[in-house]
């Protein structure tokens, strides 16, 4: 009987913790069209395979009348489970619960998941829905963000980390997802601030929505805090299943190759895809999703600096990263958001054993004094840092331009690309031929008896000198000129070819990437 008794308080207080805030507040959560933190990671990892850990951990607060209110699991859920077979460890915070405010034991929960997922080598799933710290804490709740902060860092480059922002997430709370590798938001039901709309308003006299200031929208256009969006709780669980599944479960690991049978792989659509007229805009995803295998590509900051893309996907069978010149936005140029997306993006899949594949057509730099105010020097370099770094698999297709620095930049075979190919179309030089010519050919062009013919004259002696593919071919900086179609077929090849590939680096500390 005493038995029994045992089992049933043990049954009692875990039926309690599983109701965190109460039934009055599970119901807000849900009426504002949000799941709860339980139902989250329900819907998050394979069927029955989460096991809970911390359920009856409890604050440990007496001041201001903190010690009548004590709810088991203290406002976030931790523990372990499988996404599609493979191991993750998750926590999520727990809205109906001080709102999710973070206490020392809060943060004490997370930080024993975060280490467990360190120990083992798997990926860790943030589940943000917070107020903000636990004001009756003080400096406890300070000191718990701090200690999450710091595992961010040591946790960076060895296992994967996705955050989701589900709800709110201010002040110090946006720190710890803005140091994991990606950020997913919620429309019109998550924002993300350092300060709030009534703090912005007494400080600088500005009116704003919490909504208009860090809502979805707002940070995966104008800041690139946010790397992909989704309409509800549901789609956003279902975009970090689908990009978790790109990822190798730690640096020590590789990414799952999925089973593929080849075929010719010869991709004729490809033949027409790139005007011949060097201005003339296309769509670079039309290449991309000519290149790799059907309907793999999961695009990364896709709203924000979209004169880049970049992304994953699978090339037969195996995961692989994306940065492409977008000519359909700025004629692809480089400037300073797009060499930040894609420098970060470069850095996650050379932590993570994912090989790169750049596409290029890039016109140069962007011109401006609002570029050179904001520090093209010192961004541009970021990416020129990322792409010579990384030791990965790294191949280089030139569709049509890479003119001058940029050339360089979209990892050139200078900077440590293994494999460099080019479409006979491509033009490779220090600038167009119409900017080159009137730059070589001024005083001939300045004193002919017909300026314009003249200029045409030496723009077209330009272009079959430097125009093409050929120069940069002679010399190895391009490995094999190509046709579109084989692209493909020649991609597959080389990345198999690659899969081993070793580098051995000087022996450092860390490099000082121009931040």
């Amino acid at each position: 009987m005493e038995e029994q008794s045992k089992e049933n308080i043990l049954h009692s207080k875990i039926k309690q913790a599983k109701l965190g805030g109460g039934k009055a507040r599970i119901e807000k959560q849900h009426a504002k069209g949000k799941l709860t933190a339980r139902e989250r990671i329900h819907f998050l990892v394979d069927e029955g395979s989460f096991e809970e850990l911390g359920i009856l951990v409890t604050h440990r607060t007496s001041d201001f009348g903190m010690d009548k209110q004590m709810f088991y699991g203290d406002g976030v859920v931790t523990g372990y489970g499988t996404i599609n077979g493979r191991q993750i460890c998750v926590f999520a915070q727990d809205f109906t619960v001080f709102g999710g405010a973070l206490s020392e034991t809060h943060a004490e929960k997370i930080c024993k998941i975060m280490d467990m997922a360190m120990k083992i080598g798997v990926p860790v799933i943030g589940l943000n829905d917070s107020g903000g710290a636990r004001i009756q804490e003080g400096v406890r709740s300070l000191g718990g963000y701090a200690d999450i902060f710091h595992r961010n860092v040591m946790s960076s480059g060895v296992i994967p980390q996705i955050s989701a922002i589900m709800g709110p997430c201010a002040g110090g709370a946006v720190y710890s997802p803005a140091m994991t590798d990606f950020t997913l938001m919620v429309e019109n039901s998550s924002y993300m601030f350092v300060t709030g709309p009534n703090v912005v308003k007494t400080v600088t006299n500005e009116e704003v929505t919490s909504e208009e200031l860090g809502g979805a929208k707002t940070h995966a256009t104008k800041s690139g805090v946010t790397h992909v969006t989704a309409v509800n709780d549901i789609e956003c669980i279902n975009q970090i299943k689908q990009m978790i599944s790109y990822m190798p479960q730690n640096c020590e690991d590789k990414p799952a190759k999925l089973p593929f049978i080849l075929g010719d792989e010869i991709r004729e659509e490809l033949e027409t895809m790139v005007p011949s007229n060097a201005n003339q805009p296309y769509d670079m995803r039309n290449v991309i999703n000519g290149i790799i295998d059907k309907d793999s590509f999961f695009e990364i900051h896709k709203d924000y600096a979209d004169n880049i893309v970049v992304g994953f996907a699978r090339l037969a069978g195996r995961s692989i990263g994306i940065v492409a010149n977008q000519p359909m936005s700025l004629a692809g140029v480089l400037d300073v958001e797009s060499s930040k997306k894609a420098a970060r993006f470069t850095r996650f899949c050379d932590c993570f054993n994912i090989p790169l594949l750049v596409l290029v057509d890039v016109p140069g730099f962007l011109p401006g004094t609002d570029q050179e105010w904001n520090g093209i020097i010192t961004n541009g370099a970021k990416l020129l840092y990322a792409l010579s770094e990384a030791t990965v698999p790294k191949i280089t297709v030139i569709t049509r331009k890479a003119y001058g620095g940029a050339y360089d930049v979209m990892n050139s075979k200078h900077i440590g690309a293994d494999m460099n190919y080019a479409w006979p179309g491509a033009e490779i030089a220090v600038m167009g031929a119409k900017g080159a010519s009137e730059i070589i050919f001024r005083k001939e062009i300045q004193t002919s008896d017909d300026p314009v013919a003249k200029l045409a004259e030496k723009e077209q002696q330009y272009a079959d000198m430097f125009a093409n593919p050929y120069s940069a071919a002679q010399r190895g900086f391009i490995d094999e000129v190509i046709l579109p179609k084989d692209t493909r077929k020649k991609l597959i090849k080389a990345m198999a070819m690659l899969e081993d590939k070793v580098v051995n680096v000087p022996k450092r500390k860390h490099g000082n990437i121009p931040l």
